[in-house]
């Protein structure tokens, strides 16, 4: 859940990016986040996972206040509690496919990090090529990893960031696929910000952002 504000400073001073966003989402809900480019999508998605720190207001994540935790204390929740994926794959580029999705099973203590490693990237079509580097993989392949990456440590809740932003309409598609696939799999919350209606309609939920604000009219329309 949030209640909060956004703020940053730029050349023309202190800049509104979120503006009173009022905003519960469910345990085991699917919320798509559209809206055009501006309109605080993915500030919002950063502040939800504790990326942004929110000028105001409060994010409460599965009853605990991120809004006063540390840094260090935020890491650790992100870790144990959330899955992200990026438009970009942020894959460690001298670790194989399978090192990179063992690595935060590894930080986290977990047992048997590449068995489970394994285990998810067979789920998402690559256990034929966990001993490949990402330079050696396609952008649909990296991004397959990355989704693997985040569902390996069975999070609450995903966080999905224009996944297919970089990709082709065919491999988009198959990822999305994916994604839900991995979401039903563990049935993790899942937050989607993307600037397609037909993505975004697989959703449960489908929320309108604009000018930083909810668009209440765009929401009444629907």
């Amino acid at each position: 859940m949030t209640d909060t504000n956004l703020s940053l400073a730029g050349n023309a001073g202190m800049v509104d990016i979120l503006k009173g966003i009022s905003l519960t989402v469910n345990a085991g809900e699917t919320l798509g986040l559209i809206g055009p480019s501006g309109s605080g999508k993915s500030s919002l998605l950063m502040v939800m996972g504790g990326l942004e720190r929110a000028t105001s207001g409060s994010v409460k994540v599965l009853g605990r206040d991120m809004t006063a935790m540390g840094e260090d204390d935020l890491a650790l929740f992100r870790r144990d509690h959330m899955g992200v994926v990026f438009q970009s794959f942020h894959l460690i580029p001298t670790m194989t496919a399978l090192e990179n999705v063992a690595t935060p099973l590894e930080l986290a203590g977990v047992d048997e990090a590449f068995e489970r490693a394994a285990e998810e990237l067979s789920a998402v079509g690559l256990g034929d090529r966990k001993d490949h580097y990402p330079s050696q993989l396609s952008g649909g392949e990296q991004q397959r990893v990355a989704l693997a990456r985040a569902a390996a440590p069975r999070p609450e809740i995903l966080l999905a960031d224009e996944p297919t932003g970089n990709l082709d309409g065919p491999t988009g598609e198959a990822i999305m696929d994916m994604l839900f696939g991995l979401r039903d799999r563990h049935g993790a919350t899942l937050v989607l910000v993307t600037h397609s209606r037909e993505l975004a309609g697989r959703c449960d939920r489908v929320i309108r952002l604009r000018d930083g604000a909810l668009d209440t009219m765009a929401e009444a329309a629907e």
